[in-house]
This record gives structure tokens, C-alpha cells and sequence, in this order.
């Protein structure tokens, strides 16, 4: 038997063997069943990269802008704290039943660039619970509430809703609503900020 022979009949074996055990039920799908330490490295591994792979392209407004901020406050109080909770805020029952759960935004923005948050905003993630707010949001509605990430570690329970407050009819889930306003193009600095953000 040559070596190609010997390759496909192993690879032949090994589709198999993975249908087999597809067919078998004996992996729990329960959400109440945490993944296997190679499953949950697995996943998260090829989330990460895939994420900053295609969000690598993407053109980042400046987001130090306090209107943009205000813009973001209720829209991601409509839309995320639900699942990731907020300073003062804990995650809803639905979310402490996600697996794998919804992560703290607060601690995402230490690892993540604003691009990839946006992305993740935009896009979702497959099979986490995660949606896709791009398909009902225009990118304009969207970076807001990436603006917001940006400052939830320098924000208390407190912090926040006075955030809310001050927020009154901005952004598109507030009460009689006006538009966001306009992201500017990417600025020099706004670049370095996600540069340096990414290699943190």
C-alpha cells in the first residue's frame, strides 16, 4: 500500500469516525454543559482570528467625541446590557443562561480594537447568541455604541446614569429620537488609537 493510499483510506476513517460520533448523540449540546477545554480553546481561538481578520480593513471614526458618546448611551442601553450587562447593571436571566455567556464589554475593550468591536457589533457571531445589528442598523447607528464601549472602564453605576441622563433623546431607542450625529472620516490620531489599541 503507497503513502496516498495509506493518506486516503486514513482520511476515509476519519470522516467516518466524525460523522459517526455527529450521528451518536453523545456530545451534550446543552447549554447548561460547559465546552471541553479543547472545544472552548477551539472556538474562541477561531473567533478571535476571524474577527481581526476581517476587521482589519475597517475605517474607524473618531470616537472621542462626547455628542458621539451621548449618541451611543441609550442605544446600547436598548440593545446590549440585556446580555453583557452595564456598570451597575447585571446581565438579564436569559443571559445567565447563554453558553458561552455574553462577555463583560468593559474588559472586550482592553483586548479588542474599537474596528473589531464594531465588526462584532455589526456582523455577530455565530452560535453565541450573539446578532447582527448591522442588518436592521446603518453603520452610523452602530459606531455610537461602539463610542460608548470605548468608555465603560472609565465609568461607575453612577457614571452611567448620569451618562443616561444627560443622553435624554439622543441616539435612534431613545424617546422622540434625533439622529446621530455624523462619524467623521478616520483621523491620524484615531488610527494610531486603534494601532496601538490592537498591539496592547
Amino acid at each position: 500500500m503507497n503513502a496516498f493510499t495509506t493518506l486516503a483510506a486514513a482520511f476515509v476513517i476519519g470522516a467516518l469516525a466524525v460523522v459517526g460520533f455527529a450521528y451518536s448523540g453523545l456530545y451534550d449540546v446543552s447549554a447548561r454543559s460547559p465546552h471541553s477545554a479543547p472545544i472552548d480553546w477551539l472556538l474562541s481561538t477561531t473567533s478571535h482570528a476571524s474577527v481581526a481578520r476581517r476587521a482589519k480593513d475597517v475605517a474607524v471614526p473618531n470616537l472621542d467625541n462626547d455628542d458621539l458618546i451621548l449618541a451611543g448611551a441609550n442605544d446600547f442601553d436598548a440593545m446590549c446590557i440585556g446580555c453583557h450587562g452595564a456598570p451597575g447593571k447585571e446581565p438579564t436571566a436569559l443571559a445567565r443562561g447563554l453558553n458561552p455567556p455574553a462577555p463583560d464589554l468593559a474588559e472586550s475593550v482592553e483586548f479588542m480594537t474599537p474596528a473589531e468591536l464594531f465588526w462584532v457589533t455589526k456582523h455577530g457571531i455565530k452560535m453565541t447568541g450573539m446578532p447582527a445589528w448591522g442588518a436592521t442598523h446603518k453603520d452610523d447607528e452602530l459606531w455610537p455604541v461602539v463610542a460608548l464601549m470605548m468608555a465603560l472602564p472609565t465609568l461607575d453605576a453612577p457614571a452611567y446614569q448620569a451618562l443616561l441622563r444627560s443622553a435624554g433623546g439622543a441616539g435612534h431607542a431613545a424617546p422622540g429620537h434625533h439622529e446621530p450625529p455624523s462619524v467623521a472620516e478616520p483621523t491620524i490620531e484615531a488610527k494610531e488609537h486603534g494601532h496601538a489599541h490592537h498591539a496592547h
